[in-house]
């Protein structure tokens, strides 16, 4: 195994993912992704981008380990310039409405 794979084991592993999860969130068969957790094979750039995004960090910890994940970030969900996003996926104006209503006790 690769540090890459490792490292894309390990993140799918703290996520409480499956294989299948992942692969059909990046829109990928299930083998292709399990090749890349066991290291036979390695993903293009794109889908290396895309898969750092699922999991929120950047492509360079992927590919070299460095900690620098997204998760870190602050906005403000006021900030109407911001894409909230969650498991990869924007976050509707509708439930950020939602989540404004909560945080603010329900009002």
């Amino acid at each position: 195994m690769s540090d890459f794979s490792d490292r894309l084991k390990n993140l799918r592993d703290s996520k409480g993912w499956t294989k299948t999860y992942v692969a059909n969130h990046l829109g990928i068969k299930m083998q292709t992704y399990a090749n890349y957790e066991y290291g036979l094979r390695e993903p293009d750039l794109k889908l290396t981008n895309n898969i750092a995004k699922l999991y929120g960090v950047t492509s360079d910890y992927l590919i070299s380990g460095e900690e620098n994940s997204l998760d870190t970030k602050t906005a403000d969900l006021a900030d109407k310039d911001t894409v909230f996003t969650y498991e990869g996926r924007e976050i509707p104006p509708e439930d950020l409405e939602y989540m404004k209503r909560l945080l603010r006790g329900g009002k």
